[in-house]
């Protein structure tokens, strides 16, 4: 087994995966943890032909939700010339740091609640009170 299927092995703890399906097929996989104070997005895998079509974003939002019912930020690192970027902007995570090769990102239901709650007829992103 060469080093790059052998660190796989490693990181994956089956624990933590969720597979994700459509209708009856399964079609990717996430893997989540609780790192500190948050529910950290450590890998999320869509098959390629299904790619571009809305489930990565359905998948993280569904995780961000998941995070605000525990009372937790939702965390991730990314990869900085994934074009996954972008879409985890557009759906409220901003960098907190960033290394050589990722961006570490969160997305805080507090801050999307207190954000949202200013706009005039928008309910605040999760239903537990600030």
């Amino acid at each position: 087994m060469d080093a790059h299927a052998a660190g796989f092995r490693e990181s994956l703890d089956v624990t933590q995966v969720r597979i994700i399906t459509l209708g009856e097929t399964d079609i990717g996989w996430l893997q989540r943890s609780l790192k500190d104070d948050a529910l950290f997005l450590d890998q999320l895998f869509v098959d390629v032909a299904l790619r571009r079509q809305g489930i990565g974003t359905e998948v993280v939002k569904g995780l961000i939700e998941e995070a605000a019912r525990a009372g937790e930020a939702a965390t991730l690192g990314v990869v900085k010339t994934n074009p996954a970027v972008r879409l985890h902007e557009r759906l409220g995570f901003r960098t907190t740091h960033e290394d050589e090769r990722k961006f570490y990102m969160r997305h805080d239901w507090r801050i999307a609640a207190l954000a949202s709650s200013r706009i005039p007829g928008r309910r605040p992103a999760c239903p537990q009170s600030l």
